[in-house]
């Protein structure tokens, strides 16, 4: 480390001069204040800056630094004309221009197309602090200010969009990035490696348009250029544009070539030029990544932004700790196979101590480490041996739909690792809370690290994601079957029984996946009532760039295997697919009623324990059907299952008096005799309407009595009501599954 770390948490008394000197200078003031006349490079970033190893432009500017360049910053400027991009005059090697930590759409419109009322990177989660296609508008303004000044794309944006592309939000094809930007390179991947290679080739001398044989970059030339390394050519862009199988097949390529040991450089063809990609850079090795995590970061927003109240993203970071990238569970709806690569890498288990000591060391740290996770937490090392020297497989998957034979599975060092960080002075608690992959747990044969896990290191809850029940559904999305995760859960709360442990598993649910029918759903909500789950949010899928899903929501085609699969594009029955997995929200009543009928499921409509909705009561003012002899489902269930207050009267009643239905109203909270806490639908349901993936942030804390007092506490979920399944969980005092929102990581 090359200097001690400090942190926004520094005494009052510490002048701003003082601590804007530990940042990048992000002013004109700030870099002359350093004395010199012009940075190297001028990083453009969509985000504000945050100096913490979770973001990208903190860790790119520090490890340019680190190399022996110059950087300025600038975060967020004024796009609306060219004046904020002379703001440090001509850089001396040019411009590294990056939309964020996320795609500047998902950060800008939900997966219904609607605007976010915040984005958690801007100084007060501010929303409109950056533009639409950020990385286009970005080097355009550059270009506009500085001609011909070299212009390095990368950060996801255009790791994502580095070739031809499906743009869910003008439903249509677009070009390579580069192309439309008018820069002259683009990094993709973690670029570090890359960006130092073209720093020190700008230093030489070396023209930004000859740099053409670093590995992780894109180019645009000519047909007939060299190319240095080993290539295929890709459909042209005039019948990728047309989408179907030729995209299909153009991506099956991309992602069979996204390996550093065996993949090669790919040709896609444009009218008059080609865009080349050169293979993978490999990944960072562990003493690589350590260099990179152990550089000077203040872990903390630039004091500029101390008046907004700050920058939100930092708070689910902030005492968490990176220990690997890349995944190899290759779920078929997530980027990381394609950004950072299918290949895993960990840190040393001395570098990941080192950054706890480090955390322990800040003014507002109580003791608890939120984190020690990943793209996926529990992996450390590659799936198997052979992918060390022959690289990931191009043609079959290490966990889905069935583990291969050759996968190790080991959580050996993980285990040691995270006893190692609770052992250290000031340490009460270390928590995994970036995701857990259930199957690989599962297969584990030394049930050690899983009692270790639900009895150290789970703060009242373990996120999971089956995402679906229906076995059709889940071989599409890259996920194992249902019924490993069942095993799992059957587990994992034995466990819990056996350590003495009251804790919830928050599984994460997503509807409309490509493949995903509403029969499937129907299959969900009918699993989730014999369960006893009542979700409170639910994601729609999100046709994000860079994914198999993607292209199976663009082409119709699963790209991997050629098969056709069904999609799911009209938005109503997205709405009746979502509302089908809340099924036990009144507010859904007349969706759920409408899904069941187009199913063909109409049994699943009436009073029936196992029906899923009541019918449609007949409208005020109508005549009511004749009274058959006895008693109705009403006045039994409203004699059996609803207590009368302490007021004198039902529910029920009160709402006759308001005229209202028994569906009309959403369920009343109410205190559980076995833990007295409060069973309520949670409050942030419009966020959830919206399909909003930012509302998918997993919580901070359990709601009940956990040792991490200070975290956020979460609202529990209603429990469904009225099935034999939830009053045997309550009798054998087994905590019923919770549904939260997901954490935009995994």
């Amino acid at each position: 480390m090359k200097k001690e770390i400090k942190t926004a948490g520094a005494p009052a008394s510490t002048r701003s001069e003082d601590r804007r000197a530990l940042f990048p200078p992000l002013t004109r003031a700030e870099m002359d204040a350093r004395g010199w006349e012009a940075p190297d490079f001028v990083y453009v970033c969509g985000d504000a800056y945050v100096d913490h190893p979770s973001f990208g432009c903190a860790i790119i500017t520090r490890v340019l630094e680190h190399a022996g360049f110059r950087v300025a910053v600038l975060a967020q400027p004024d796009w609306h004309t060219a004046e904020d991009f002379r703001r440090f005059g001509r850089p001396r090697l040019g411009f590294l221009v990056s939309a964020g930590n996320v795609d500047s759409m998902v950060a800008h419109y939900t997966v219904s197309r609607r605007l976010r009322g915040m984005d958690y990177y801007s100084p007060g989660g501010k929303p409109g602090r950056r533009p639409d296609r950020a990385s286009i508008v970005y080097a355009n303004r550059i270009r506009e200010a500085w001609g011909d000044v070299p212009i390095i794309l990368g950060g996801l944006e255009a790791s994502l969009r580095r070739l031809a592309h499906y743009d869910y939000w003008d439903g249509k094809m677009r070009r390579g990035l580069l192309l439309d930007s008018g820069a002259d390179l683009l990094s993709y991947g973690m670029g570090e490696r890359a960006l130092v290679r073209i720093a020190q080739l700008l230093d030489r001398g070396v023209p930004v348009r000859k740099i053409r044989d670093v590995r992780g970059t894109v180019w645009v030339g000519r047909e007939g250029d060299k190319i240095h390394f080993p290539c295929l050519t890709l459909p042209a862009w005039q019948e990728v544009r047309e989408g179907g199988q030729a995209y299909a097949a153009s991506f099956a390529e991309q992602y069979r070539q996204s390996d550093s040991v065996r993949g090669q450089a790919l040709v896609e063809p444009y009218d008059g030029c080609v865009l080349v990609q050169n293979p993978p850079m490999p990944p960072l090795e562990g003493r690589e990544l350590d260099e990179v995590y152990e550089l000077p970061y203040q872990r903390t927003w630039h004091p500029d932004y101390d008046s907004a109240g700050g920058v939100p993203a930092i708070a689910e970071v902030k005492f968490s700790i990176t220990h690997n990238r890349g995944c190899f569970g290759a779920c078929n709806f997530c980027a990381i196979a394609f950004h950072q690569g299918r290949e895993v890498r960990a840190r040393s288990p001395e570098s990941v101590l080192k950054e706890a000591e480090a955390l322990t060391r800040l003014p507002d740290f109580k003791g608890y480490i939120h984190d020690v996770g990943g793209p996926t937490a529990n992996f450390r090392a590659p799936a198997c041996d052979k992918q060390l020297k022959h690289g990931v497989c191009p043609n079959r998957r290490c966990l889905s739909p069935d583990p291969c034979p050759h996968l190790k599975v080991d959580h050996s060092e993980y285990a040691g690792l995270l006893r190692d960080i609770e052992a250290l002075p000031g340490v009460k608690r270390v928590f995994v809370r970036s995701g857990i992959r259930f199957d690989y747990l599962l297969y584990d044969k030394d049930p050690s690290f899983f009692r270790q896990l639900v009895e150290r290191h789970v703060s009242g809850q373990l996120k999971v994601a089956p995402e679906h029940c229906s076995d059709h559904a889940l071989v599409l999305m890259g996920k194992p079957r249902i019924a490993v995760y069942e095993a799992f859960r059957r587990r994992y709360f034995d466990l819990c029984r056996a350590c003495g442990k009251e804790q919830y598993l928050v599984p994460y649910l997503m509807s409309s996946h490509p493949g995903a029918t509403l029969r499937d759903a129907v299959e969900m909500a009918v699993w989730l009532k014999r369960e006893g789950l009542n979700p409170e949010q639910v994601q729609d899928f999100y046709p994000t760039p860079g994914t198999v899903s993607t292209v199976m929501y663009a082409t119709g085609i699963h790209p991997l295997t050629g098969e056709e699969v069904y999609v799911c594009r009209d938005p109503h029955e997205k709405r009746l697919q979502r509302a089908l997995l809340q099924y036990a929200n009144p507010k859904n009543a007349p969706l759920v009623r409408e899904a069941l009928v187009r199913a063909g499921r109409q049994d699943l409509i009436g009073y029936a324990k196992d029906c899923l909705v009541r019918p449609e009561e007949p409208a005020r003012g109508s005549q009511p059907p004749r009274k058959a002899a006895g008693a109705s489902p009403f006045e039994t269930e409203e004699k059996n299952a609803r207590k009368t207050p302490r007021g004198g009267k039902t529910p029920a009643a009160n709402r006759a008096a308001k005229g209202g239905s028994p569906e009309s109203k959403a369920p009343v909270a109410s205190k559980t005799k076995k833990n007295g806490l409060s069973d309520r639908w949670a409050a942030d349901t419009n966020r959830a309407e919206k399909g909003s993936s930012r509302a998918r942030k997993a919580p901070v804390a359990s709601p009940f009595e956990t040792a991490d007092k200070n975290a956020r506490k979460t609202p529990q979920v209603r429990k469904a009501s009225g099935t034999k399944a939830a009053a045997r969980k309550e009798k054998s005092g087994t905590p019923a599954a919770k549904m939260q929102p997901r954490k935009g990581k995994k």
